[in-house]
């Protein structure tokens, strides 16, 4: 039996989500494919940190979290207060990273990685923030360390996106994108087109858990413009941060827009882009009136869509339906799987 002990980096509604997905699938792996996938540290900015050896008690820190205690009183061993610390220390075969994504720099999750790399552990993040800021340095670091940087989750969740463009492309040349990347602006055009306002659908989607306190980041774009750069930075090779990335968001449309939309039987979708010639990359995120011919046009509510396009299948599409926190716990747990196979075929 393979044993895998992880360390994870964040405990808000992506590292519940993965809590209570292991907790699901822990008997199912051990029996069908002979791993032994265990949460051993858990790090926090509000609730602490904790390890246990032989695997935290994850229902008990879940309850704990939920009823605002801290994790601490699960922890064996010494106090630890310093998070790089923590990552270092602590024995684990992998790091995940779940906090939040800062565009402007990818800090602290950068330094986290790293020092789960430098430590000997292979990493995996849900964070969009060190794919774009420091994908090169840290695939580097992997490579120099004998381990792994995966990122299944950066992008549409839980979608097996860039498994599928490692592997299902074998001598293809990716030549652009175009999709819906941004669930929530895809929610929120959908209740404008039937004539509510954006404050009021806005309310509604925090209601439901799909916007945050501050949606600007997707009003604004540029969540849809962080995954279109990590996007062109993976699989491109070409390094691109989203304020390099032509970018509108969807607060400026007005009603009579909409109401032009629905006269010619068109749909507005807030669309990325980008189109590689040699070297170089058009990039863009802006709202656009698409008819039904286009094959976002029936992408609906929180529903996300990509369209691959190579210079040998025009355009391979991958369709992800009612995506949340449980779908990016799953690409996570996709990531610990994937490289748990190979380092089982290296052993």
């Amino acid at each position: 039996m393979q044993r895998i002990d992880l360390i994870l980096i964040g405990f808000g509604n992506v590292g519940q989500a993965f809590a209570r997905l292991l907790l699901q699938k822990q008997a199912f792996l051990r029996q069908t494919r002979e791993v032994d996938v265990r949460l051993v540290g858990i790090v926090t900015c509000r609730h602490g940190m904790a390890y246990q050896p032989e695997g935290l008690p994850l229902e008990e820190c879940l309850a704990a979290v939920a009823s605002g205690k801290s994790l601490t009183k699960f922890h064996q061993g010494q106090p630890c207060n310093d998070a790089l610390q923590f990552i270092r220390e602590i024995p684990a075969t992998m790091l995940l990273e779940t906090s939040p994504t800062q565009v402007k720099d990818g800090q602290p999750a950068i330094s986290y990685l790293k020092a789960g790399l430098s430590s000997g552990k292979h990493v995996t993040t849900a964070n969009k923030g060190p794919v774009v800021h420091a994908f090169g340095e840290l695939t580097s670091l992997a490579e120099k360390a004998g381990k792994t940087f995966y990122y299944e989750s950066t992008v549409m969740d839980g979608a097996p996106l860039f498994a599928m463009l490692r592997s299902g492309f074998p001598g293809a040349e990716i030549t652009g994108f175009s999709g819906i990347l941004n669930s929530c602006t895809n929610l929120l055009l959908e209740r404008m087109s039937s004539g509510e306002d954006l404050e009021n659908a806005i309310t509604y989607a925090q209601s439901i858990g799909i916007a945050e306190t501050d949606p600007t980041g997707d009003v604004d774009g540029w969540d849809a413009a962080i995954k279109l750069a990590a996007l062109i930075t993976i699989v491109m090779g070409i390094p691109t941060k989203p304020q390099q990335i032509e970018r509108e968001g969807i607060a400026n449309l007005s009603k009579a827009q909409f109401a032009q939309a629905a006269a010619e039987g068109k749909r507005w979708k807030l669309v990325c882009t980008a189109l590689r010639a040699g070297d170089l990359v058009t990039a863009r995120v802006a709202p656009q009136m698409v008819d039904s011919n286009s094959p976002f046009f029936t992408v609906s509510g929180t529903n996300s869509f990509l369209l691959v396009h190579s210079d040998v299948l025009p355009g391979v599409g991958l369709l992800e339906s009612d995506p949340g926190p449980h779908t990016t716990a799953y690409g996570l747990l996709a990531d610990v799987l994937n490289i748990a196979s190979m380092e089982k075929g290296n052993g």
